[in-house]
C-alpha cells in the first residue's frame, strides 16, 4: 500500500535555509520538493548542472536569472520552466513573506545513436 503524502505538509514556520526533500529517485530521474522563504542564490553564484531540470512553482513567487540575460523571469504559482543541462542560472529572489514551494524534476537526457548512448 502506498502512503499518501501532501506537498504542502511538514513545512516549518521558520525557514533559515532552503529545504530540499527528495520525493522520488530512480535511475533516470529525481523528483524533489524545494521550499524557500526569502532565500536567493549567493552573489556571483551560478547553477551549472549536469542534469536537465524542469521546475514548477506551486506556491509563493520567485525570480530566476539566466547568464547573459539581464531580464529576471518572475515565476508565480502554476508557472513552470525547463532548464537544459549547463544553462547557467540563479535564483535572484524568493518571496520573504510566504513559503515558495517548488517541484523539481532532474534527468539526464540519453541519445541513442547506433547503439551507443551519449
Amino acid at each position: 500500500m502506498n502512503d499518501i503524502q501532501n506537498i504542502y505538509s511538514s513545512i516549518p514556520a521558520n525557514i533559515p535555509q532552503e529545504l530540499f526533500q527528495d520525493i522520488l529517485i530512480t535511475e533516470t530521474f529525481k523528483v524533489k520538493r524545494i521550499v524557500s522563504k526569502g532565500q536567493a542564490s549567493p552573489k556571483d553564484f551560478w547553477y551549472d548542472q549536469d542534469q536537465n531540470e524542469w521546475v514548477i512553482l506551486l506556491k509563493g513567487s520567485a525570480g530566476l536569472l539566466f547568464e547573459d540575460n539581464d531580464t529576471i523571469i518572475e515565476l508565480t504559482p502554476g508557472d513552470y520552466i525547463n532548464i537544459p543541462a549547463h544553462l547557467k542560472h540563479r535564483v535572484e529572489w524568493t518571496d520573504p513573506d510566504i513559503e515558495t514551494v517548488w517541484l523539481e524534476i532532474m534527468w539526464v537526457q540519453h541519445c541513442e545513436n547506433n547503439g551507443v548512448r551519449s
